[in-house]
């Protein structure tokens, strides 16, 4: 079987969006990038060396963005976890309970050194379990919503049906919606910092709290575009 992590790399660069989850993945990546969420998930990169975009895609997986709850697992952050990890808890603060799943629970997310795109998706579906990997089959944790993923779902613990369809979304293409790996290769982006969706179109990425910075850089650049033309044309014009 190929290695997973040059098996998530070669799906990375085919995948498209769904053309009718577009505007879904646009509204929950924005969500997960306001400031006050970035914030949140940046304390606990800093706590942990886990990149904030990977706490913030599991956190949605996990618990639909819940704050009360916990990262590992999504169950309430105030009692005892009854589903894998088992035990855990319970935490005072939503940071406590996050800062505990990566760096005492499998697959130890903190220690990971390599936050590449192909790693970085292989150690998301280790957060999930390598069951579809070890079918043979595109995990839903990564890749629903896009096409490299029709149907199969594990339905609980060890349980899996091969007819069912995964409807929440997958975090590959929140990670394309947020602009994450937008450089390099396995660029995220499409044509004009957009992410390409299946029809083919581009869908805006850019989280909205960064559009007034760049509207307001944009006006910028004009009012000192114009001055250099009016100050161009006066040397022009005493110099004739």
């Amino acid at each position: 079987m190929e290695n997973l992590i040059t098996l998530n790399q070669h799906r990375w660069e085919q995948c498209k969006v769904d053309a009718n989850k577009g505007p879904q993945f646009k509204s929950v990546a924005d969500r997960l990038t306001t400031p006050a969420a970035m914030a949140r998930y940046k304390a606990v990169e800093k706590l942990t060396g886990v990149p904030w975009w990977f706490i913030a895609v599991v956190h949605e997986r996990e618990a639909s963005q819940r704050w009360d709850t916990q990262l590992g697992q999504g169950d309430p952050l105030n009692a005892k976890s009854i589903h894998k990890p088992k035990g855990r808890g319970p935490f005072k603060t939503w940071e406590d309970g996050a800062v505990d799943a990566l760096v005492n629970c499998a697959p130890y997310a903190a220690r990971n050194k390599d936050w590449s795109v192909g790693s970085a998706l292989t150690m998301l579906e280790k957060y999930n379990g390598l069951g579809y990997y070890n079918k043979g089959l595109p995990s839903p944790y990564i890749w629903a919503g896009t096409n490299q993923y029709t149907q199969g779902k594990y339905i609980a613990d060890g349980v899996f049906s091969s007819t069912t369809v995964d409807t929440q979304l997958g975090v590959a293409g929140l990670l394309k919606f947020m602009d994450v790996f937008k450089t390099g290769a396995g660029a995220a982006t499409g044509a004009a910092g957009g992410v390409i969706v299946a029809g083919g179109a581009a869908v805006a990425a850019t989280p909205q709290h960064y559009w007034p910075w760049i509207i307001g850089g944009t006006i910028v650049a004009a009012v000192i575009v114009g001055i250099g033309v009016l100050v161009y044309r006066y040397n022009k014009k005493v110099s004739t």
